[in-house]
């Protein structure tokens, strides 16, 4: 007898979506087929008129983390107890957080700190990055093969600083001599590149002119944070790992000039993979002028309406690979804290609602396949980052992941369709189909707009990349 039977719903498999029944035994999906009259279950749960997808994955979070916009006090982040509470309602099963390596630490002791963090805290599963950042000596580059091997095969590299030096702010910047070397420690081990890529010359030029000009205003963030930086940086990073012979994962492309370069680059067979975030692709920089308009801001800035058409023509079709948030959750106090180029507060405060907005913009709007949306919301971030097949696809043996969505809902969205923090920058907008039901490795974690899991229902899981990915253009 099966713990759970799903039926009645569409099911988006990797062949398409269909009429399937899914059969979930313990932590697993055992059974997709068609409907079987004999077939027995302790919990059927009957899915008719809702689309089931695997479970959301949130490539990009930024939970527990140092505040490095104000750097005068010690801001942190919302944690994972506070905002996987909000994914869980936002069909998330998955997040991957950052473990940072700076020259006073190494990657053993930064990423036990982390785990230590993470334990019995978070409410879906989870895995780390590991940041690479600073003047790092070469012995922490040794360390990477045995990241690897323990599961951890993702590093991610800033091209530049996000914001000009302080004395208080650890550096994030890695010169590309240091890339190059862990380039090459990834290619060797089975590890990929995970890339924050602006030219760092051109945004820190522009801080100083800008500042000599009187040009100080958030809303001038756009400018600094340019087009012509992210084509410069993607350019630059790609001819690297070609040379090395490295996979690289673009976070966050912001621009049309990102993803001209990485449409290029997979059409020279180059392992090369992109991701956006909702946020860029819906919103510009004419929001900074509006009365919570920072509230859509993360590094690099938001871009222009070309670039949003750009993001989307990406997502719909090809270019990008997957969607994300840069998720950094904060209060609405402290997001709007900054006003000038050099201080407003990055980040987003977007996972929960990831799903339902891509859906909307992207299924309804633009005509994005079910098999699609799948792909850019899970599939994808699964395979390039090494979770799949046991997460990112509905099929038997992977774990019983699934989010219903429903294709009915149909209103603007306010604060109370959040569970994180005191404001969404979502509020006011129109959706069109909406996670109702979220199950983590069988376990019906939300259902009927209540919280059925607890916290530490998520577990840590190693991931292990797929040679393929690393060798060629595959998702």
């Amino acid at each position: 007898m099966l713990d759970i039977l799903i039926r009645g719903g569409d099911v988006v498999t990797p062949q398409g979506a269909g009429k399937w029944n899914v059969g979930i035994q313990g932590e697993r999906i055992v059974s997709v087929g068609v409907a079987d009259g004999a077939a027995q279950a302790r919990r059927i749960i009957d899915a008719t008129g809702k689309i089931v997808v695997p479970g959301g994955i949130e490539p990009h979070a930024h939970l527990a983390s140092l505040i490095g916009m104000h750097p005068a006090g010690r801001l942190f982040t919302l944690g994972p107890e506070e905002d996987t509470y909000g994914m869980a309602f936002g069909g998330v099963t998955t997040h991957l957080d950052f473990v940072f390596v700076h020259p006073a630490t190494d990657i053993p002791t930064a990423l036990g700190r982390r785990l230590e963090r993470w334990k019995n805290k978070s409410y879906v599963d989870y895995s780390f990055h590991i940041a690479l950042g600073g003047a790092l000596p070469a012995r922490i580059f040794d360390q990477m093969p045995d990241a690897i091997a323990e599961g951890f095969p993702s590093f991610k590299v800033f091209t530049n600083e996000v914001l000009p030096p302080h004395p208080k702010r650890l550096p994030f910047k890695l010169d590309f001599g240091r890339i190059g070397l862990a380039m090459e420690r990834a290619a060797r081990h089975g590890g990929i590149l995970v890339v924050h890529a602006e030219d760092d010359d051109i945004v820190q030029f522009n801080y100083e002119r800008f500042k000599e000009q009187g040009l100080v205003d958030g809303t001038n963030l756009h400018l600094v944070h340019s087009n012509l930086s992210e084509k410069l940086a993607f350019t630059r990073t790609i001819q690297l790992a070609a040379a090395t012979g490295a996979a690289a994962y673009f976070v966050h492309t912001s621009a049309r000039e990102g993803v001209e370069s990485v449409v290029e680059a997979r059409g020279h067979n180059l392992p090369i993979y992109a991701e956006t975030l909702h946020h860029y692709a819906c919103f510009n920089a004419e929001d900074y002028r509006k009365p919570r308009g920072f509230c859509y801001h993360t590094y690099p800035s938001l871009k222009y309406p070309d670039d949003n058409r750009a993001l989307w023509e990406g997502l719909v079709r090809d270019g990008l690979s997957t969607t994300a948030t840069d998720e950094y959750p904060t209060s609405l106090d402290v997001k709007l804290r900054g006003r000038n180029i050099d201080d407003v507060t990055g980040g987003n405060l977007g996972a929960e609602a990831r799903l339902g907005i891509v859906y909307t913009e992207g299924v309804v709007k633009r005509g994005m396949s079910l098999q699609r949306f799948a792909d850019v919301t899970s599939t994808n971030a699964a395979r390039i980052l090494g979770l799949y097949p046991r997460k990112g696809v509905i099929a038997p043996g992977s774990d019983a992941d699934l989010c219903l969505i429903d294709p009915l809902f149909k209103r603007k969205l306010t604060r109370d369709d959040f569970h994180v923090s005191d404001y969404s920058p979502w509020e006011g907008w129109e959706a069109s189909g909406w996670p109702v039901m979220t199950l983590l490795r069988g376990k019906v974690l939300v259902e009927n707009g209540e919280m059925r899991g607890q916290l530490g229902d998520g577990q840590l899981i190693q991931r292990k990349i797929d040679p393929i990915i690393l060798r060629r253009p595959a998702s």
